[in-house]
């Protein structure tokens, strides 16, 4: 019996690492073979997993933050020349704002200097997973970083993002998340057209081009960012249908079960690819409108002695099914 341990991070807890090697500890104490394969859709944790599955090395760099703040931030760059950068590093809404919060005055300025710095170590090719952003300036604080360095020399680039919201509606579907007011949502919307009309190919009306807040149309503007689903990405480099085909079960995992977990998100994916092998739910909390019937069973697990005892639970009942059969 092989159980593929497929969990998606705790937001604010737990990394995805943390839950698979809970969970796997569990499936292992029953006499059950865990496979541990931690996942990101594009957004928290992303170029931590991806980095480490593919033995990158880990870069720290100076760079800002989304108010011009110093920051030090961290993104991993392989041998084979592939920088993975999570936007959020330098970008992001919960970095410290010693000046205060603004959501108008927001920009990936920061993000930019990471490309850039990445560019100058040697990489060739550069992933930035786009959640987690506390900018809408449409990609234009790092199109300035980027070109005042001369830009990109050749460098290709991928945007990762689990939304498909255009460039122009970035405002009113993101900015009230990161504390944009309703008359800033208005300012930041025609702030968002003015740009896309300078641009040297216009966002507007591209699917995904309103991720970060546009970011990934301004990059795919400016630089023919390649905008990919982080899940199919993440999955795809981790090599997931090798994985699973060797699996008899697969246990997937997020904080929260919710309404919107069958809509698009990494746990929809992974159950799409798995074909009719069992898929099992450890999540932190789950909501009334929450779909526990599409999983073969939902264990609630809040800290990581209840992940090990999830995981030992689903073995036992994986191993049951499988001598049934």
């Amino acid at each position: 019996m092989k159980i593929l341990i497929a969990p998606d991070s705790f937001k604010g807890t737990f990394t995805a690492a943390q839950v698979a090697a809970a969970i796997a500890d569990g499936v292992r104490s029953t006499g059950a073979e865990a496979l541990e394969l931690p996942v990101a859709d594009g957004g928290e944790g992303t170029e931590e997993i991806l980095g480490a599955a593919l033995g990158a090395e880990r870069i720290h760099a100076d760079t800002v933050g989304p108010w011009r703040d110093p920051v030090r931030a961290a993104y991993s760059l392989g041998a084979d020349g592939t920088a993975y950068i999570n936007l959020a590093a330098a970008s992001g809404i919960t970095l410290p704002a010693p000046g205060g919060r603004n959501a108008l005055t927001a920009d990936t300025y920061g993000t930019g200097l990471l490309m850039v710095d990445a560019v100058k170590r040697g990489a060739r090719r550069l992933v930035v997973a786009a959640g987690g952003s506390a900018t809408t300036d449409g990609g234009a604080g790092a199109c300035a970083a980027i070109a005042e360095d001369g830009g990109l020399r050749g460098a290709q680039v991928v945007v990762l993002s689990d939304v498909t919201t255009p460039f122009e509606d970035a405002a009113v579907v993101f900015g009230p998340q990161k504390g944009a007011t309703k008359d800033e949502v208005e300012l930041l919307t025609a702030r968002l057209h003015q740009l896309a009309a300078t641009l040297p190919r216009d966002p507007r009306g591209v699917p995904a081009t309103g991720a970060a807040g546009g970011f990934s149309g301004g990059l795919w503007a400016c630089f023919d960012a390649e905008l990919r689903s982080g899940a199919d990405y993440v999955l795809d480099t981790l090599g997931f249908e090798n994985a699973v085909a060797e699996a008899d079960a697969v246990v997937v995992g997020e904080g929260r079960l919710d309404s919107q977990t069958l809509q698009g998100k990494i746990i929809s994916v992974i159950m799409a690819r798995s074909g009719s092998i069992p898929v099992y739910a450890v999540v932190g909390s789950v909501t009334e409108d929450a779909p526990r019937d599409a999983f073969a069973q939902v264990v609630v697990a809040t800290d990581e002695k209840h992940m090990r005892a999830a995981g030992a639970q689903i073995a036992r009942e994986s191993i049951g099914v499988s001598n049934l059969c």
